[in-house]
């Protein structure tokens, strides 16, 4: 029997995180961090991290794991991440994973295998000078023509996985990778996956009021610290929150109109991750519009859909 992992996913200022220390402390649970980009030290404000508080005593696992000049992969989460889940069950406790980057969480939880593509230097170079005069959103549509399936799961402006991504399409003789494997990977566990949804003008409200809180709380002074490591090109670096705050900092824009962007591409992130999980995992969905409200009484609905899919309470 394969051992039960409880999965919380949705877009962006959804009520994620209060959502998994609630369920925790129902389930015996411990938390393993499902976002690719609070992996990274010192990106507190801009990635919504948990803070001590919050955590109210959960233990909590894959944050600030490594430095924003570091590398971090999606291999690396997943042996990490199944190293976790295994010694969480050893201890007789329930994984429960939280987080907005599909990717991560279905490598983790899927048998899912990176494929070794030789790399074609004549290629890699076509590529980037292509990104260098177009942009890495039209590097990004050329993939999606090629390849809509990889395109679904790399961030337009990933010039690296892009490329990486094309020449496993041009690999296969320029006709890409039209096959739908992601589809049928096998899940290594038991998986109840919680997805928590919004009406889109109030989510986008809610996007909005929490970058208004973020500049607040000391985003730019968080910001400025990324930026003067003089790392521009690391992945902790192209974060929504910093991108923006480095235009800004590099004399391209006002204040005002990187907070827009910020504002902005936050809302296309929770648009591309509603339907990243809508295609490419089993969702168990949760309306959260009136949560604010009653946030118990959304966490009493789940736990006992939980209970009633073998789960059992402390």
């Amino acid at each position: 029997m394969k051992e039960k992992v409880i999965v919380i996913v949705g877009p962006t200022a959804v009520g994620k995180t209060k959502m998994s220390v609630e369920l925790s402390k129902r389930f015996n649970g411990e938390v393993i961090n499902g976002d690719s980009t609070q992996v990274y030290k010192g990106l507190n404000i801009g990635t919504a991290k948990i803070t001590e508080d919050e955590k109210e005593g959960i233990p909590h696992h894959l944050f600030d794991i490594c430095y924003p000049d570091e590398a971090y992969t999606v291999a690396d989460y997943q042996r990490d991440a199944r190293e976790y889940i295994k010694e969480i069950h050893l201890r007789e406790k329930c994984p429960i994973f939280v987080g907005g980057t599909g990717l991560y969480i279905k490598a983790a939880l899927y048998n899912y295998q990176f494929s070794e593509v030789k790399a074609n230097e004549d290629l890699r170079q076509k590529f980037l000078k292509m990104a260098s005069r177009e942009g890495s959103d039209f590097l990004h549509q050329h993939l999606q023509s090629l390849s809509p399936d990889a395109a679904k799961t790399i961030h337009p402006h990933n010039i690296q996985r892009i490329i990486r991504a094309l020449e496993k399409a041009y690999s296969n003789d320029g006709k890409g990778d039209k096959s739908d494997d992601s589809n049928r990977l096998e899940p290594l566990f038991d998986i109840i996956v919680i997805g928590l949804t919004m009406e889109r003008e109030l989510l986008y409200s809610r996007i909005n009021d929490r970058v208004d809180q973020m500049i607040k709380n000391g985003l730019l002074d968080e910001a400025k610290n990324l930026y003067d490591l003089n790392i521009r090109e690391s992945q902790a670096a192209k974060a929504i929150g910093y991108k923006e705050l480095f235009l800004y900092f590099d004399g391209e824009c006002s204040l005002d109109e990187a907070i827009s962007l910020m504002k902005r591409n936050s809302r296309r992130y929770a648009k591309r991750q509603f339907t990243w999980f809508k295609h490419q995992m089993d969702v168990n969905w949760f309306n959260m519009d009136h949560a604010i409200q009653n946030f118990s009484h959304k966490v009493d609905e789940i736990a006992l859909f939980l209970e009633k899919q073998g789960l059992q309470p402390m």
